[in-house]
């Protein structure tokens, strides 16, 4: 895949189901994040307030749900069963996504990264 310019882009290089996956993902963090800036950070989509929040990546048998280990850590009894490594986790493609739980954590991120604004 060439390198992506904008979120469109990178998710129109994936199959169509794949694809969608991503626009849930994407739909999912923008409603809670909504004030947050969208970009291609790191060659996947990136969301930012005050600080990154979080990022996905499409692979093949995967999306890959990175929010900082501070976000990992808060969830990570929910996230526990999934393979993880050190602010990342992998939702397999043959199972549900957990947009619930992504959108908990990005409102997470948000309050965090406000206090840290706020304690500046």
């Amino acid at each position: 895949m060439k390198k992506p310019k904008n979120v469109d882009e990178y998710i129109a290089g994936f199959p169509e189901g794949v694809r969608e996956v991503l626009e849930k993902i994407r739909t999912t963090i923008k409603m809670a994040a909504p004030e947050a800036e969208e970009s291609i950070s790191y060659g996947m989509p990136a969301y930012k307030l005050n600080g990154p929040l979080a990022y996905f990546a499409g692979y093949k048998n995967h999306i890959g749900f990175y929010a900082t280990p501070s976000g990992h850590a808060e969830f990570s009894e929910e996230l526990s069963k999934y393979k993880q490594g050190k602010g990342s986790v992998q939702f397999p493609l043959d199972e549900p996504i957990p947009l619930e739980l992504i959108a908990r954590i990005v409102k997470f991120r948000v309050e965090e990264n406000l206090k840290r604004k706020k304690n500046k």
